[in-house]
């Protein structure tokens, strides 16, 4: 014991020395940037899936651990107007939307983002800022305002009705693993905010976070950026004969999941109504249990429903929505390959993604086809503070008497948003022809 103590007297100031002499030692930045796989949360059939799918892809894009360079910045964040920069002209569409990958039980950073991304003001209400917020799911584990971020959220998704606003929500991974019974990533401390397990059991399952995960929460989404193709989740089906002679804008949506829709998965189509379809099943017979399984651990691994079908397996699975990483940790060759047969068949033209973090920057592949936002913003991450925001506009430029050969501008500005600065990830502009009133 006498020479641990030595050994961390020594250690420790040493440690602090280098810390603060950072700036002028380069190789404290390499170690720095080595890749972690720590946070990463492991699916319970495959505890050594991440293992695995690191053998198999030795050349795959690591993730990069955090740097320290002071992301947070000041408790008043820099605040970044939505659509600031674009002038309005006359009969032009504009839709504004901002996205949030994975809070983990930290509501004062998540404040903190959506009040930088002009989402909420300063008291935490929302500002009517933004046309769409969207939050990937993972609002749960690894932090103690699990009930709190959840209410906040019901409380935005009421307020924003009244300037005809809309608020998005996904279950992610963490989530579900909740739901079954996984507790793996959950603090003694958060559990005493319930005030017992059976009573957080119960608010997850029947209560109120329960509720609203069923009535308000979907596995995925797909977003028009115009509302000639519809409302959210407005269905998109290659195999059907409308959208084979589809308008120029049949493409013109994002899609947003928590982990990613994989190019081997069976259940892509119709998209997003499949998927979901299947998660509101699924989630309907882990509620509905007679009796909530006692969560692992200590307890056994309760798994899935025995009466769970196979493609409700398959969601859950590893290369399901809710856990697949390809998009994040294959090659670039790769994923680049695999893109755009994905996003035919899911009528997009991106797809965003949280789950697998990047604790510096949101992370911009394929020329802005994949984004992933999940930055690490709960302290027990200590990442970026960061959200996405897209700015999409749709300006006239000339007329005539035959209103479908009318040309138009489509315009899609794709950025970053952190504390001190914003990052332009995409700005596309392409001429389009019709009639998109």
């Amino acid at each position: 014991m006498p020479r641990l103590f030595i050994f961390l007297s020594v250690f420790i100031p040493a440690l602090a020395v280098l810390w603060v002499c950072r700036p002028f030692l380069p190789a404290f930045d390499l170690v720095a940037s080595f890749p972690l796989s720590w946070p990463l949360a492991v699916h319970p059939d495959q505890k050594s899936a991440q293992h695995a799918h690191d053998d198999d892809h030795s050349a795959q894009r690591p993730l990069e651990a955090i740097q320290f360079t002071g992301q947070h910045g000041p408790d008043a964040p820099l605040a970044h107007p939505s659509g600031a920069g674009v002038e309005h002209v006359e009969g032009q569409f504009t839709r504004t939307i901002v996205a949030v990958g994975d809070l983990h039980g930290d509501l004062p950073n998540a404040q903190k983002v959506l009040q930088m991304a002009n989402v909420v003001d300063e008291e935490g209400n929302w500002s009517g800022g933004v046309d769409f917020f969207v939050q990937t799911g993972d609002i749960i584990d690894r932090g103690d305002d699990t009930i709190k971020l959840y209410k906040w959220m019901d409380r935005l998704r009421e307020q924003a009705k009244s300037t005809r606003g809309t608020v998005l929500t996904h279950l992610g991974n963490h989530e579900w693993m909740n739901a079954i019974g996984d507790w793996r990533y959950v603090p003694v401390t958060e559990i005493k905010t319930f005030g017992s397990v059976a009573a957080r059991q119960k608010m997850l399952s029947t209560g109120s976070i329960g509720r609203s995960w069923a009535e308000n929460y979907t596995t995925t989404s797909r977003l028009p950026l115009h509302p000639s193709l519809g409302p959210p989740n407005t269905d998109y089906d290659p195999a059907t004969e409308d959208y084979v002679s589809a308008s120029a804008l049949s493409h013109t949506a994002i899609s947003f999941v928590h982990g990613g829709l994989a190019p081997a998965y069976p259940d892509l189509t119709p998209f997003p109504s499949r998927i979901n379809e299947l998660s509101t099943s699924l989630l309907r017979k882990l509620q509905q249990r007679s009796q909530q399984p006692p969560p692992h651990p200590p307890n056994p691994y309760p798994g899935l429903p025995h009466d769970s079908t196979l493609a409700e397996q398959r969601l859950y699975g590893s290369d399901g929505p809710l856990w697949y990483r390809g998009w994040a940790l294959d090659p670039e060759e790769k994923v680049c390959k695999e893109v755009d047969d994905v996003l035919s068949k899911t009528g997009t033209r991106r797809m965003v993604m949280g789950h697998t973090p990047d604790f510096q920057k949101i992370v911009s592949r394929c020329g802005g086809k994949i984004i992933i936002i999940d930055t690490g913003i709960s302290h027990a991450y200590g990442g970026a503070l960061s959200a996405l925001s897209v700015t999409y506009t749709l300006t006239p430029v000339s007329g005539g008497a035959d209103a479908s050969k009318k040309k138009w501008v489509e315009k899609e500005v794709v950025k970053a948003l952190y504390v001190d600065r914003e990052v332009l990830l995409a700005s596309d502009v392409r001429e389009v022809v019709g009639d998109f009133h």
